[in-house]
């Protein structure tokens, strides 16, 4: 039995550090879950509740496998679990069934479904805190363990500054659903939906991205001050990018002389910014080597 209850634990710990490694690869992705769920005011915090969430998952990821103070450890884990799933249960009552942001954008699980998970981890837990018997050794390493996770995570994952960043509020994409644009390295389009130009550069894009399969992630804002929908725009480019709409103000601001724009965006950088010639411009920018 032993062995089933050291089990038991490794699987409460993987599903920590899976966790936490899945919001560690994309901080954004949940910073902005979090914000849109409207748990979080502003970005910066959102940003210091994500990295200590993520040294925590490590921290209990490891001190469910050691020996020290582990009934405390399953007790902590049980409140923090409990608290996740009532969080959870308020999304799933005012009706979110969106990715709620717990194994990040790696694997989407809506609210009832990560409920689901959380429930066997709350019983995996309540059963290790029933038969652990505490033999607790005077030792900080849990302490250490803790605070050294939590400061190492801020050191290889510092707060991002996003605050000049012109595209930090478009966080939410059709056919997409969240998305940071800080993050990775990205396309950002910016259509008229009536403009001709707009209609074959689309195209050009979607004719790049049916011919290389690691073509860069793309997105598009829309702008329509005509008749041409979103779905009739799509249907002449052949095309299907996560978009957003965007109101005349936005539009002018983010165009040259005129439409169309194409932006390349790596980690919150602008590093170029293309009016004409895409096709030649994003070929040698990601497929010339």
């Amino acid at each position: 039995m032993p062995q089933i209850y050291f089990l038991f634990r490794i699987i409460l710990s993987i599903a920590f550090l899976f966790s936490a490694y899945t919001k560690w690869i994309a901080p954004g992705f949940f910073e902005i879950t979090i914000l849109n769920q409207g748990l979080i005011g502003n970005r910066d915090l959102a940003g210091l509740l994500t990295r200590s969430l993520i040294g925590l998952e490590i921290a209990l990821g490891i001190l469910l496998l050691l020996p020290y103070y582990l009934k405390k450890v399953l007790l902590f884990t049980l409140v923090i679990l409990v608290g996740f799933t009532l969080y959870l249960f308020y999304l799933w009552r005012v009706g979110n069934t969106e990715n709620c942001g717990c194994f990040g954008e790696m694997i989407e699980m809506s609210p009832m479904v990560s409920i689901l998970k959380n429930s066997i981890m709350i019983g995996l837990a309540c059963f290790l805190l029933f038969k652990t018997k505490e033999k607790n050794k005077a030792s900080r390493i849990p302490l250490f363990i803790l605070t050294g996770v939590v400061s190492i995570v801020f050191v290889f994952l510092p707060l991002k500054n996003t605050e000049n960043f012109p595209f930090q509020s478009f966080t939410n994409f059709k056919n997409k659903g969240v998305v940071d644009l800080s993050e990775g390295k990205k396309l950002l389009a910016v259509f008229n939906l009536d403009c001709e130009h707009c209609q074959t550069a689309a195209t050009e894009l979607g004719v790049l991205k049916d011919k290389h399969k690691n073509f860069p992630a793309t997105y598009v804002l829309y702008f329509q001050e005509g008749t041409t929908t979103v779905a009739a725009f799509e249907e002449q480019t052949k095309t299907d990018f996560p978009y957003a709409l965007i109101d005349a103000t936005q539009f002018f601001d983010l165009i040259g002389n005129s439409p169309p724009r194409i932006y390349f965006l790596n980690n919150g950088t602008i590093e170029q910014v293309w009016d004409d010639d895409f096709r030649k411009s994003i070929e040698s920018q990601f497929f010339s080597k």
